[in-house]
């Protein structure tokens, strides 16, 4: 399946089902209440699931425990590789930081300041965006291996299907796709604008409408490899 085809598909798939995706979008506008934003994580993480394994309908909304265990999985998944490129950027940003005086607020070395700062955020850049593009594999591989934690830290078999897609044709799919969600979402800020019910129409269709746009089109992308 080329991009062109997985785009389409990841397209129209969300407006088979509006009222799923108004329900998903519930999810997000409580998600101060913290546990729904899991739900709302784990929903996703069920269409791409169920997508992988060949249904093209919008899943339904039962077994809620289950669909927080996957949102928590998902989340422990980001986490753990983003870890080390946040450490990374921090200690420059607190490092550097030692490097301006308590008592006059001016940097004490700017060379090194800027060094160590530019250095550091320049190689947590780098390094989250390569373990960003092995993350999103990784999700969908736990997808496939029926949400086993274990499976999105196979990085084997995880590499394994990113050589069988071909970074090339993966890293375009990645940007292609994700300048769709961006575009979505740019769209969505314009009508954020409109007083109380622009943001409403974000949070409860924009906002699903992307994740649901997204964890499609990795299916799809993952699953013909």
């Amino acid at each position: 399946m080329d991009i062109g085809e997985i785009v389409n598909d990841a397209i129209r798939y969300p407006s088979s089902d509006w009222k799923k995706v108004i329900i998903l979008g519930l999810l997000f506008l409580i998600s101060f209440l913290i546990i729904p934003i899991f739900l709302a994580t784990g929903y996703g993480f069920r269409a791409l699931k169920a997508s992988i394994a060949g249904f093209d309908e919008l899943p339904e909304f039962d077994e809620w425990g289950e669909m927080f265990v996957d949102g928590l999985k998902v989340f422990v998944v980001q986490i753990v590789y983003m870890i080390v490129p946040m450490i990374i950027i921090i200690a420059g940003v607190f490092g550097s930081l030692s490097m301006v005086s308590p008592d006059t607020g001016m940097i004490t070395n700017p060379t090194a300041f800027t060094g160590l700062l530019g250095g550091t955020v320049i190689i947590g850049v780098i390094l989250a965006i390569i373990l960003g593009l092995i993350e999103t594999i990784a999700i969908a591989h736990m997808a496939y291996n029926d949400s086993e934690l274990g499976a999105a830290f196979r990085f084997g078999e995880i590499l394994d299907v990113i050589s069988q897609i071909g970074w090339v044709d993966y890293i375009i799919w990645y940007i292609v796709v994700g300048i769709i969600a961006a575009f979505i979402g740019f769209v969505g800020s314009f009508i954020s604008a409109i007083p109380v019910i622009g943001a409403i129409i974000v949070v409860l269709i924009i906002t699903p409408y992307i994740v649901l746009f997204w964890n499609r089109a990795l299916a799809l992308r993952y699953a013909y490899e």
